[in-house]
């Protein structure tokens, strides 16, 4: 027993329909390894909770009394909405394969939960973990390397794992762009600061004995430095910079990336080739710190705007 409930374990129908689905997300859509590991997570936990009933055969009033009963457990209500994603597309799935003749997930209404972006560094801080946060480290490898990989993610606005799987030749790209690999096995073109550049080669010109492939070397020079390594890093600058460690992380540098391009003027659809974002839904998240900006633009620029700011100013006087 665990949590008062009983220990089920994952019929073998119900697991092989899970890897053959993992299958079909990597051929059709080149799924990153972590968002397979997601997926059959997700699926392991639904199909034992079904289990004996296989996941061919379970109803959508299964599907509900699932749900209903991760409320009472206390997941979250975003962690719900993930869930419930995943099934729908492991439904259609299923439906596609003529493993079934209907969606499981039909009518299944997704949790509603408030969505909110992480709070961006200001310029100034971002500043400061620059310029205090990369020196001072026990050794100049360490400041390198912190060099490095802070301005390469708020100068481009990679995702961690875009940043820690760069190639050591990929700053030798010539022309001020650098070649990137993306979610799904997508690749872009990412402007490319001289201020980064110079920082990157200084790196590859220490690291050169070490003969790695990767712009980022872990303990083994053969394979990357891992997100856990990174964050130590990370942490170490925060606290050289001054700044809270908890506020600073890869997706937080990101995220200042793409806030501060919008406040200095920087479009949406610009934004969501720089982020690599597949639809531009995705981008339109950041319209809410768009929103004050925007009210200041009809402030100044619009007649009716201009002339409540006059009439304003005249009742005051």
């Amino acid at each position: 027993m665990t949590d008062g409930r009983e220990v089920r374990r994952c019929p073998a129908e119900s697991a092989a329909l899970i890897e053959a689905f993992l299958e079909a997300i990597v051929a059709e859509r080149g799924a990153a390894e972590q968002t397979r590991a997601a997926y059959r997570a997700d699926l392991e936990d639904f199909a034992c909770w079904c289990a004996p009933l296989s996941l061919a055969d379970v109803s959508r009033g299964s599907v509900q009394a699932y749900f209903a009963d991760q409320g009472r457990r206390g997941i979250s209500a975003r962690t719900q909405a993930r869930r419930l994603s995943c099934f729908r597309q492991f439904a259609r799935f299923m439906l596609q394969m003529g493993v079934r003749a209907d969606e499981m997930t039909a009518g299944q209404a997704s949790p509603r939960y408030q969505s909110g972006l992480p709070h961006p560094l200001s310029e100034d801080e971002v500043r400061r973990l620059l310029e205090k946060g990369t020196c001072g480290h026990a050794d100049l490898r360490r400041d390198l390397l912190s060099r490095v990989a802070l301005e390469m993610l708020y100068t481009t606005g990679l995702r961690i794992s875009e940043l820690l799987s760069l190639p050591a030749g990929c700053v030798r790209q010539r022309g001020g762009m650098l070649p990137v690999r993306g979610k799904g096995g997508r690749e872009r073109l990412v402007p490319f600061s001289s201020a980064a550049r110079e920082a990157a080669e200084a790196l590859l010109a220490y690291d050169a004995v070490l003969d790695s492939p990767w712009l980022f070397p872990g303990r083994n020079p053969r394979k990357p430095l891992t997100r856990q390594g990174f964050d130590k890093i990370l942490h170490a600058c925060a606290l050289k910079a001054g700044l809270d460690p908890l506020r600073v992380s890869p997706h937080v540098l990101r995220h200042s990336f793409a806030t501060h391009l919008l406040n200095r003027g920087a479009d949406l659809r610009a934004l969501q080739v720089l982020l690599g974002h597949a639809d531009i839904t995705t981008t339109q998240i950041y319209t809410q710190v768009m929103t004050e900006r925007l009210k200041e633009v009809v402030r100044q620029h619009h007649p009716l705007g201009q002339d409540r700011q006059s009439g304003e100013a005249g009742k005051r006087g």
